[in-house]
């Protein structure tokens, strides 16, 4: 099993957000160094508790200070944007990180409604729904495979070429699975927004359809909520912070990330237990040996080869002492070692 990151960039109660991408790349360095497979980076707009606007141009500077990790996106916001756009930005990046490079695709608008319209090109009416043509153009651009006559063919001879990025599709709903296995391209579930995805994890299994892409069987992964301390005490008090900030989140509230005293004294004030997990989601907490169990059992639900920790804290020290616990209970192989050549 394969152990990963997603990076929201979280910003801390009391800290600039440039310090917050600056605190992006000092993980991502940790992530290599402890043999981590892939660093992705995500797409959420409107400020509040997370930086991570534009995972485009956090990936170069992440993947200029790193050596082994894989990087990318977790994921682009496809609907925002020109496919021509994405593909030249990801050929590019491709090109200076030659077999470093994902492109991980996301259908969800990354903010609320409000911010959504403000991200159009043109706000004379909604943006049309027509993402599954988006998805299918990008990868014509990347793979060079537009039918004959078609007007757009010529694009894609793309600025990094002959690198290409490797797609993937990010989702949480059934949707997704279907649409990334009549593709046959990677699928990551966020297991972390919709808890209990097994099954349509397997349905993009059975559906998977082997064709020209760059996957030529099934590749699953699944995202997950995970924080690991040295005590079950310890992890349960970290993860305060982030459930204020989804509870406000809910409301309509972007707040910055709180210390977990804050947050314990918010959770009590609205009459929330402040150590009980928060309802709807699982959160995989702990010790490195019960983590490392629950990740075994996670991946084994999903049939998944590979998972992505994801986690929010006000502490950027005790984030990676998580990653670094995470690592040590997985046996990761440290930089410095022979390490096989990475597959994507």
């Amino acid at each position: 099993m394969r152990l990963s990151v997603l990076d929201q960039s979280p910003v801390p109660e009391g800290v600039p957000s440039a310090e917050a991408l600056r605190r992006s790349i000092d993980l991502a360095r940790l992530a290599d160094r402890l043999g981590y497979h892939r660093y992705w980076v995500a797409e959420h707009h409107g400020g509040g508790a997370v930086a991570g606007a534009s995972p485009e141009a956090l990936i170069g500077p992440i993947a200029a200070a790193t050596e082994r990790l894989r990087v990318g996106s977790g994921g682009v916001m496809l609907p925002h944007y020109s496919p021509l756009k994405v593909a030249e930005t990801f050929s590019i990046l491709a090109g200076l990180f030659p077999d470093r490079i994902d492109l991980g695709i996301g259908r969800a608008s990354g903010t609320d409604p409000m911010t959504a319209h403000a991200l159009q090109r043109d706000r004379r009416a909604a943006a049309p729904d027509d993402f599954p043509a988006q998805l299918a153009e990008l990868l014509a651009y990347l793979e060079g495979d537009f039918p004959d006559g078609h007007p757009f063919g010529r694009l894609a001879d793309l600025p990094g070429s002959p690198e290409r990025p490797v797609p993937w599709l990010l989702g949480s709903s059934a949707q997704s699975a279907l649409w990334a296995a009549q593709l046959g391209i990677g699928y990551a579930f966020a297991d972390f927004i919709n808890p209990g995805g097994a099954t349509i994890a397997g349905e993009y299994r059975a559906g998977f359809a082997d064709g020209d892409r760059r996957a030529g069987s099934p590749r699953q992964a699944v995202a997950a909520w995970v924080i690991v301390a040295d005590s079950d005490e310890e992890a349960a008090r970290l993860a305060t912070s982030s459930r204020m900030v989804f509870r406000l989140m809910r409301l309509g509230r972007l707040v910055a990330v709180p210390t977990p005293e804050t947050a314990i004294r918010f959770l009590i004030s609205e009459g929330v237990d402040p150590l009980a997990p928060s309802p709807g989601r699982r959160e995989i907490l702990g010790t490195p040996d019960s983590v490392r169990a629950q990740l075994e059992a996670l991946a084994d639900e999903y049939a998944a080869e590979e998972v992505i920790a994801v986690s929010i804290m006000h502490s950027h020290e005790a984030r990676r002492r998580s990653y670094e616990l995470l690592a040590e209970a997985f046996a990761l192989e440290p930089a410095g070692r022979p390490v096989a050549a990475a597959t994507a």
